[in-house]
């Protein structure tokens, strides 16, 4: 269409202005709109404008004709962004149009407008140039057009399985009858079957006349759902599917299923109709003896659950109880292997007792000795026992420091010989530049010697032992089997040729109590405290062991960076004079009044002035007052609310120079976590030689001077 044609005015004379340049203006634009206007399909122009999402990333409605309201419902778009109209789906929109201005491309598609609930086929094109940043859409609403497509695809579906459902029935044999009627000409025939799947004595009751009241034996409950249907049927047209219940002549109720189609003429009315009669009866028995045995099944899944988890805890609490067995079996091996041993230790030391005893009060002097040193090696044998228990628990107290394992080795080859005795030959090899391993020595010569003797009884007293040193960097899959982290690790193999362990034995051999040996022969804690030990220095134990051939025992311990220390001897406390201990002064807090006794004895002897107190509150007045205390010596485990940890750090708040020597039987955090330099605290084990402690309270008495 062709805008008209507007001449153009003479100039103003007074002015010399062209005046008919705003009127043409005017006039054109009033065209263009005039043109939008004319257009039935909804129009506007949008935008491109910042957005959420960036430059061009929304854009405003600029320009629309009154059709887009029409098409859409919205009113006085123009000034909207998409994001006001379509919050949900703006961004799609965006893309979609942001690819017409970057390409120049027209496009046309059908798109469902969720916010204007409607469906709307849409071309669109860019306004030139692009710079413009302006694309033009024109759009009409083709809702009625989609829901008939719809309605057809549905009919034609319906149709497509009543015909497969036709041809199944034809196929099967199930089809009982048949009609087809015609309005116009009144007529209604059927077959001899559907007479009598509907209940009827004869077709002669049916064929030839005006449409019969075809459910007057239907089922009452099916009889208003049946009308529906068919009233529905005649006024829409189209397939029709109902399913129901007719009473034949054995007087009961058979499922019947009526399909077919309903023809309509120009008016709308009902021209014809036909259809089929399927005898469903054996098929709804089939579904509902299915649907029968689909709620027992459900049902019997329920109550599945149920019993399964009764007699999953009934099974747990057996687990439970046969559990608790087990382990009161076990402690009953312990405190049975564990009474015989102390009783034995015991009655040595109390015998050594009473013998020194004797023998001092019949003056036979030279004869005490030989009883003093039995008592003393009973005491020792005791405390090794109560530090496997430790090591086991893995609640001992461990002083990790680097050590050259090669040089410990050597050094504890000529005991373990004495030990295991001379039918066993002892071997030791060592990888040069073997790395420093970060672990307590003297524990770490507790498992060795446990080991030895393990294999000792393993090889009745006669074989060869060996003992390697050697390197290993293990990667962190194997690692992870071995409970560690990977990494590097220096390894100690203890070697026998002994009987052997089978696969059963070495799944045990590390479990608590466990032990082949006779009752009173073992406490079944030797391996046990080497597993702990092991696992509490940051390392690992494997066994690798195969019957008649001989077992292999190896200990993984965490590699040091740092130089190995060099162990120099210390003088021993009867080489100092008295005078050096007269300098010092020692607190000492033990509840025990035995031990506290023979500790203040004891450093008294050699000199030291000694303060003693029974309780954390009592020392802490001490450290309070004017007394001059050098070292602070103090049991861990005290009682009345402060423990020697508690202590110390009070202590330190008083005296901040102050010396600090824990004593425990058992506390594996002794001495951890006060921040206090190493050279400011020691640790001392129950049971413990009074020579070593009091060597420790001279060192520490004296140091910083």
């Amino acid at each position: 269409m062709r805008l008209p044609f507007y001449p153009k005015r003479k100039p103003d004379r007074a002015s010399g202005a062209d005046i008919s340049d705003d009127y043409d203006l005017a006039q054109r634009e009033a065209g263009r709109k005039a043109l939008f206007e004319i257009i039935d399909d909804g129009f506007c122009i949008i935008q491109f404008i910042d957005g959420p999402d960036g430059p061009l990333s929304d854009y405003v409605h600029i320009e629309a004709n009154s059709g887009y309201e029409r098409h859409t419902g919205i009113k006085g778009i123009v000034g909207k962004t998409v994001f006001d109209v379509s919050p949900d789906d703006g961004r799609e929109w965006v893309k979609i149009y942001g690819a017409v201005l970057e390409s120049g491309v027209p496009i046309r598609f059908e798109r469902d407008f969720v916010e204007a609930g409607r469906f709307i086929e849409v071309s669109a094109r860019r306004l030139e140039p692009k710079s413009l940043g302006q694309v033009a859409v024109l759009f009409r609403d083709i809702t009625a057009r989609k829901q008939a497509e719809a309605e057809l695809r549905e009919s034609e579906k319906t149709a497509l399985e009543n015909e497969q459902r036709v041809n199944m029935a034809l196929e099967a044999g199930a089809i009982v009858g048949t009609w087809v009627g015609h309005f116009p000409e009144e007529t209604f025939i059927v077959d001899e079957g559907l007479s009598v799947a509907m209940g009827f004595a004869s077709n002669d009751e049916l064929n030839n006349s005006k449409l019969p009241e075809l459910t007057e034996n239907v089922h009452p409950e099916d009889k208003p759902r049946l009308h529906a249907a068919v009233d529905a049927a005649l006024k829409n047209g189209g397939a029709y599917f109902q399913q129901f219940r007719v009473m034949r002549s054995d007087r009961k109720y058979h499922w019947i299923e009526a399909s077919g189609k309903v023809t309509l003429g120009e008016q709308g009315q009902a021209v014809s109709f036909s259809g089929v009669l399927m005898d469903i009866s054996g098929r709804r028995e089939i579904e509902a003896e299915r649907d029968r045995v689909s709620a027992e099944l459900y049902r019997l899944n329920e109550t599945l659950e149920r019993r399964v988890e009764e007699q999953t805890a009934e099974l747990m609490a057996k687990e439970e109880v046969l559990r608790q067995s087990h382990k009161m079996e076990a402690v009953g091996q312990l405190t049975g292997g564990l009474a015989h041993d102390f009783n034995n230790l015991l009655a040595a030391i109390s015998g050594s007792l009473e013998m020194a005893k004797s023998r001092l009060s019949e003056n036979r002097y030279d004869e005490i000795e030989r009883y003093l040193s039995a008592g003393k090696s009973a005491a020792q044998r005791a405390a090794n026992v109560t530090q496997r228990l430790l090591a086991f628990a893995r609640k001992q107290t461990l002083e990790p420091k680097v050590t050259d394992l090669s040089l410990l080795c050597e050094g504890l080859s000529e005991l373990i010989q004495r030990t295991v005795g001379p039918g066993v030959d002892i071997q030791t090899s060592f990888v040069q530049d073997a790395w420093p391993a970060l672990v307590d020595r003297n524990q770490l010569e507790n498992a060795l010697l446990n080991l030895c003797i393990n294999a000792r009884d393993a090889m009745n007293s006669s074989g060869s032992l060996k003992i390697h040193v050697s390197n290993t960097s293990i990667p962190a899959d194997r690692a992870e089997g071995l409970d560690l982290s990977g990494g590097d690790y220096v390894q100690i193999s203890v070697v026998d040729t002994g009987t052997g362990m089978t696969p059963q034995q070495i799944d045990r051999a590390f479990d608590p109590f466990y032990t082949t040996k006779p009752m009173g022969e073992g406490t079944g804690l030797g391996l046990s405290m080497v597993y702990g030990f092991a696992q509490q220095s940051g390392g690992a134990s494997e066994i690798q062991s195969e019957p008649g051939v001989g077992t292999t025992v190896t200990l993984y311990l965490p590699r040091s960076l740092a130089e190995t220390e060099v162990v120099q001897e210390q003088p021993s406390v009867s080489e100092r004079t008295t005078r050096e201990g007269a300098k010092r002064s020692i607190l000492v807090v033990e509840d025990e009044v035995l031990v506290r006794m023979v500790v203040v004895d004891a450093l008294e002897d050699r000199g030291f002035m000694v303060f003693q107190s029974g309780t954390g509150s009592e020392a802490l007045e001490i450290l309070r007052s004017d007394v001059r205390v050098d070292v602070l010596l103090t049991d861990v485990g005290l009682p009345k609310g402060m423990n020697g940890h508690q202590l110390a750090e009070a202590a330190r708040l008083e005296r901040p120079d102050l010396k600090i020597i824990f004593v425990t039987g058992y506390d594996e955090t002794a001495g951890l976590g006060s921040n206090l330099p190493p050279g400011d605290v020691e640790i001392v084990h129950k049971p413990f030689d009074l020579e070593v402690l009091i060597g420790k309270v001279s060192r520490l008495s004296h140091s910083g001077i």
